[in-house]
């Protein structure tokens, strides 16, 4: 039997991210309540979407059963490109639960970021791998090289001795760790999407792809709000993939964690599945934005942001209420929702090609056994 390697999220996974939705939530009332006594000095990151709301919910449900715990200070971080229904949300919010949700805006825009250092594709793990192999100008063909030696160990430190300084775009292009050990069904590497290397080697992008508009508009605005506070909460799902899936340098299991600064960091969300937030919402009666509710969007974050496989579709169920923001994401992320259209014709072909080989040589050999 193949052997299915599991990160650290999975097997140091705590006991209740396999409780049933009532106890789980019982659990992470509780756990909020131990944490905001012993780290009374905690900012909150609300978005506006439906995890946030279902966070704030049980923080301020926790507030409520105990109340001599500390008031959290709750930020909504204004990338620039939000739809008027999050805006509206984030008040609406304010007034349900008697806090104040202060709005943060970036010193640097989303526009200025994406013409700065390019425009997100796919993920945050390929945005980032596709932005560092731009840079360096390594060969897709290490690929090759990697996949026919047979000391794989060996071929890895020859790379890394032709290409210094190139450790994380060697592992990502040949999809292996450091070790030159293969590791081609995580998410760190370029076929975590299927053909991509191939693809990237057949339609080269003709702009710049990054990332780093994620870390303009949020994260460091993020980190220069969040660095005088004990504790940072956070509304962070494993179940949504990509990087919120993986172990990070200042944790492993991401529920609660210390970094190296003595901070803490708190996603108490984190083996929430959207079964478990269905059922939630049903039974505390929570309403989330018009986004969700009128628009029919089922995830909100990063308005039109490339990352998500359903930003086009998205945005058309956004364009008859706010058809000034279709536009402008349009403006902003254009050309990579066409790369993807293309990537997306090219796997399904490429997938087509396949199951017609296959159903080829199945009937090939099944006349041979006749014929036996």
């Amino acid at each position: 039997m193949k052997e299915v390697y599991k990160s650290k999220v999975y097997t140091e996974r705590p006991d209740y991210a396999d409780y049933d939705a009532p106890e789980k939530f019982q659990a992470i009332t509780g756990i909020i309540m131990t944490h905001l006594r012993q780290h009374p000095k905690a900012v909150c990151s609300y978005s506006g979407g439906s995890d946030s709301d279902i966070m704030i919910d049980l923080i301020e449900t926790a507030r409520k059963i105990v109340p001599s715990l500390p008031p959290v200070r709750y930020v909504f971080f204004n990338t620039g490109l939000e739809m008027k229904a999050i805006k509206d949300h984030v008040k609406e919010t304010e007034g349900k639960y008697g806090v104040e949700i202060e709005e943060i805006r970036p010193k640097v825009g989303i526009v200025s970021a994406v013409r700065a250092y390019g425009v997100p594709f796919v993920s945050k793990i390929m945005s980032a791998g596709l932005s560092e192999w731009q840079k360096k100008g390594i060969p897709l063909s290490i690929a090759e090289e990697y996949g026919r030696a047979e000391d794989k160990a060996a071929k890895r430190r020859e790379l890394k001795e032709r290409y210094p300084n190139c450790e994380s775009v060697i592992n990502f292009l040949c999809c292996c760790n450091s070790a030159g050990e293969p590791r081609p069904n995580i998410q760190l590497v370029i076929n975590s999407s299927k053909y991509m290397r191939d693809f990237i080697g057949e339609y080269p992008p003709d702009f710049q792809i990054s990332a780093k508009c994620c870390d303009c508009c949020k994260k460091q605005v993020a980190h220069d709000v969040q660095k005088d506070y004990e504790m940072v909460i956070t509304g962070e799902r494993r179940a949504e993939g990509g990087m919120r899936s993986v172990p990070r340098k200042d944790n492993t299991a991401l529920c609660f964690t210390e970094t190296s600064s003595g901070q803490y960091r708190f996603r108490p969300l984190y083996y929430i599945t959207d079964k478990d937030k269905d059922w939630y919402k049903k039974r505390f009666g929570l309403r989330y934005s018009d986004a969700y509710e009128v628009y029919g969007l089922t995830r909100t974050g990063c308005c039109g942001c490339p990352i998500s496989h359903k930003a086009v579709e998205d945005l058309e169920k956004i364009r008859p209420y706010e058809p000034n923001v279709v536009k402008a994401a349009w403006n902003i992320f254009g050309k990579s929702y066409e790369y993807r259209a293309k990537y997306n014709m090219y796997k399904a072909g490429r997938l087509k090609a396949e199951r017609e080989r296959r159903k080829n040589v199945d009937g090939q050999m099944s006349m041979f056994d006749c014929l036996s």
